[in-house]
């Protein structure tokens, strides 16, 4: 260990993610920036993808990649020649697709989190270990059970015993915004936007260029139906779930009863609170591409073979199934 403090690197992370989702057609809805990795919960926005103008396409573009202006204001001068106009056209439409795809947004945060860390390391090669993996939420289950199991990392892990000392998370910023609009702030608010390691998210500059996570209220179902949820039904399960997990493990039916006694959103949704409390713990043993209802998984399993790609035993299996089974209940 060189027992040097690298929560600045943390903050880094945070504002890059936030910076890029300010300028991609991807909304965050939920990140914990761990010790040595992190987690992140994305939605692409394909609709406002394609509302964009070539103008706007060209414009975020060039403000995650300056280097590319050039680019721009020379085939633009070119107006009479038709190979330079198709250039430019071919260049937007790769950008378009670019500013839709998660590949590229974990792409530009990895790489440049990795140049800033080598520079003020002084050295060079690879800064991450590998590349990052991904798994597809197929409905509101996986979603809300993803979102918490990413939001609770500190706590799983020791690092913290509340949300609002879980620094470097989605839940944390959650709080902060909700406690900067209140006038009458209760002590743990005042404490919160007054805390040391939340100072990339106060203060105006922690606005400029910077996207908003995605509102709870605003994300939809697999049925594109809003999710019956609110940030405060969210915080109040989490703030069941904490609690449940600090209960030792010979207390298990205890913190079991503790949830079922406040079941909040678990209803809406349709998790019991043995699945959850599974869930929240162990959601990244699961699955491997996607994670969701049985039925879910089954239904995007179709879809890949429509698409082309091709299964050893297309008809006998379809991994996550089991889990899924047990986490949120077969098919009826």
């Amino acid at each position: 260990m060189s027992g040097r403090n690298f929560d600045h690197r943390k903050r880094w992370l945070v504002v890059r993610i936030k910076e890029l989702a300010e300028n991609f057609a991807i909304d965050v809805c939920a990140y914990a920036v761990m010790n040595n990795h992190y987690h992140l919960v994305l939605h692409v926005d394909q609709d406002q993808l394609g509302q964009w103008s070539d103008e706007e396409v060209t414009r975020r573009w060039t403000a995650i990649f300056p280097n590319n202006v050039k680019l721009v204001e020379t085939l633009g001068l070119n107006r009479k020649s038709k190979a330079a106009q198709k250039q430019l056209r071919g260049r937007i439409e790769e950008w378009r697709t670019r500013l839709g795809d998660i590949s590229w947004f974990m792409r530009c945060l990895n790489e440049s989190l990795a140049r800033r860390a080598n520079r003020e390391d002084e050295c060079t090669g690879r800064f991450w270990e590998g590349r990052f993996k991904s798994q597809a939420l197929l409905d509101e289950k996986a979603l809300v059970t993803c979102m918490a199991y990413v939001d609770l990392n500190p706590i799983r892990a020791g690092i913290s015993d509340s949300l609002e000392n879980s620094d470097f998370t989605s839940i944390q910023e959650r709080l902060i915004v909700e406690a900067k609009k209140k006038k009458k702030r209760s002590y743990r608010q005042h404490r919160l936007i007054t805390r040391r390691t939340a100072k990339h998210l106060l203060g105006r500059q922690a606005a400029r260029h910077q996207s908003e996570l995605l509102n709870i209220n605003e994300m939809f179902g697999c049925a594109g139906d809003r999710l019956p949820i609110s940030q405060r039904s969210y915080v109040e399960v989490l703030t069941s779930t904490l609690k449940a997990l600090a209960m030792p493990p010979s207390e298990k039916e205890k913190a079991l009863a503790f949830l079922r006694e406040r079941p909040g959103i678990l209803v809406e949704i349709g998790i019991v609170p043995e699945s959850w409390l599974d869930a929240v713990q162990n959601f990244n043993r699961y699955y491997a591409q996607a994670a969701g209802s049985e039925t879910s998984l089954i239904n995007f399993h179709r879809y890949r073979m429509k698409l082309g790609e091709k299964f050893k035993h297309p008809d006998k299996w379809i991994r996550g199934r089991i889990p899924a089974r047990h986490l949120f209940g077969s098919v009826g």
